[in-house]
């Protein structure tokens, strides 16, 4: 005797990390929660990427920076790391400047080269 198998499609355990979303300026009296709140969405993904969406932030200052930089740490140390969704591009400048590296979703990795770039050849190269 033989069963049927389930109707539907088989159940698929999606990889897709979790998002924690900024809605606004930062104040330094939430920054203990928000790493706490990174810690905890961490633990319970199992992509170990927490993507931080920050385009409701609004005009960035260095309260958003020690926010952004404590609660990179905070993931570091979870086993994890952030990844930006949105940033404005002066918070991706003034991350820059003080040299804190952040991945930013959308964009290849630093040793990836962008899609659909060919490179020129001479005449005279030889074929690989």
């Amino acid at each position: 005797m033989s069963s049927a198998p389930p109707a539907g499609l088989p159940h698929v355990d999606a990889m897709t990390p979790a998002v924690l979303v900024l809605p606004g300026p930062v104040t330094r009296d939430e920054v203990p929660r928000l790493c706490d709140d990174v810690r905890a969405r961490l633990e319970s993904s199992r992509t170990g990427v927490l993507v931080c969406d920050v385009a409701g932030l609004g005009p960035p200052g260095l309260t958003t920076v020690d926010a952004l930089a404590r609660m990179q740490l905070a993931a570091r140390r979870a086993g994890g790391r952030i990844r930006l969704r949105d940033p404005d591009p002066a918070l991706r400048a003034l991350l820059g400047l003080v040299g804190i590296p952040f991945e930013v979703e959308g964009q290849p990795e630093q040793r990836e080269p962008p899609l659909r770039v060919e490179e020129a050849v001479e005449p005279g190269d030889p074929a690989l």
